[in-house]
């Protein structure tokens, strides 16, 4: 089962207040939301999956029932996409539709890159909506885990600088990318390489991919994390 980057989570988003409260505040929301939109529904799809051997449809089904709550509640009453639930979500959705596929050695292997292409689609269109789904990871290195002044000096380049917000913007860019290239990769290599090629190669791309997002995303963080620095040194803090 293809998930999320653990790391993805709703509430790193808007950003925390500053203060030494405020930042322990926003690290305990952003755990909560990790373990109700991620962690229970994963729990419970290796529990039906591996401990009770329900089938593979059936388990993504139930484990999607979490994620969907989640995404109607925030539509429908805070007029609001939860990013990392509406992800699960569709991950689960792409994995029933590819479960079917079967008998077909070659289908067998692309179906992995069809269920992690969502995630990539997903990134890129997180930022079409101005939430980029790794800000919270992004924001979690740069904060140093949400150090106080660290957390304040993110608001104030957050709100006044226009160059930090298309950095955040293309750090997740950058990773929807790569991981569309690698699915799209896999896919081709899946219907025109040696099925005993793509056994091995499969993992190969997938590592390389995550590789290269994280040396690749250093062009967005680099430049933030200078900014960042700048402005604690410019404030007296660091």
């Amino acid at each position: 089962m293809t998930t999320a980057p653990t790391q993805a989570v709703r509430a790193g988003v808007t950003g925390a207040r500053p203060g030494g409260g405020g930042s322990h505040r926003h690290n305990l929301r952003a755990l909560r939301d990790l373990a109700i939109d991620l962690g229970i529904p994963l729990g419970s799809y290796y529990l039906l999956r591996d401990g009770f051997g329900v089938s593979l449809w059936l388990a993504l089904a139930a484990s999607s029932i979490g994620p969907a709550i989640r995404s109607a509640y925030g539509l429908g009453v805070r007029r609001e996409l939860n990013p990392l639930a509406a992800l699960m979500l569709l991950v689960n959705a792409a994995g029933i539709v590819v479960s079917f596929l079967t008998g077909d050695p070659r289908a067998m292997i692309a179906k992995d890159s069809l269920v992690s292409s969502v995630i990539g689609v997903a990134m890129l269109g997180s930022v079409a909506l101005r939430r980029p789904l790794l800000t919270p990871a992004l924001r979690l290195w740069l904060t140093k885990g949400g150090e106080a002044d660290r957390e304040a000096a993110w608001d104030r380049l957050r709100t006044r600088s226009a160059t930090f917000r298309r950095l955040e913007c293309l750090f997740t860019v950058i990773w929807g990318v790569i991981l569309l290239a690698e699915c799209v990769t896999r896919a081709v290599g899946a219907y025109t390489l040696p099925i005993s090629t793509m056994v091995w190669l499969s993992t190969v791309l997938v590592v390389g991919a995550i590789g290269f997002a994280c040396t690749a995303g250093g062009l967005a963080a680099g430049p933030m994390l200078t900014m960042m620095e700048r402005e604690l040194a410019r404030r007296g803090g660091g």
